[in-house]
């Protein structure tokens, strides 16, 4: 008979560095909702996928605020094409340095959550 009380095993190094790839693709498909989910759910996980989540999530946080900054100004109406092809390029970056268990940060983002 098992333990009822029993925790969870800890997280493969593999199985972390999936969880983080996945969080990280996932953001390119659901922007925001990843990101957070990710962060909330798999925080205390393991070392590595609370770094990319976090860092997901910032950049997230990021664009979110570039987003509304460029839609405020006209001059900004401008710009608005190069958010989604710098956003893109970042999480395929992410996603491509975290399967090679590399501790990814986004360039030019806030860390809001440290």
């Amino acid at each position: 008979m098992s333990n009822p009380y029993e925790t969870a095993r800890p997280w493969t190094p593999q199985e972390e560095k999936l969880a983080a790839v996945i969080v990280h693709v996932a953001a390119i498909f659901f922007e925001f909702f990843a990101p957070i989910i990710g962060y909330l759910f798999l925080k205390d996980k393991g070392p590595f996928v609370q770094h990319h989540a976090k860092e997901s999530l910032n950049f997230s946080l990021t664009v979110l605020i570039i987003v509304i900054l460029l839609g405020i100004s006209v001059v900004g109406w401008f710009l608005f094409w190069a958010v989604p092809v710098y956003w893109v390029i970042c999480r395929v970056i992410a996603a491509l340095q975290t399967s090679q268990g590399k501790f990814f940060r986004y360039p030019l983002t806030i860390r809001f959550i440290k």
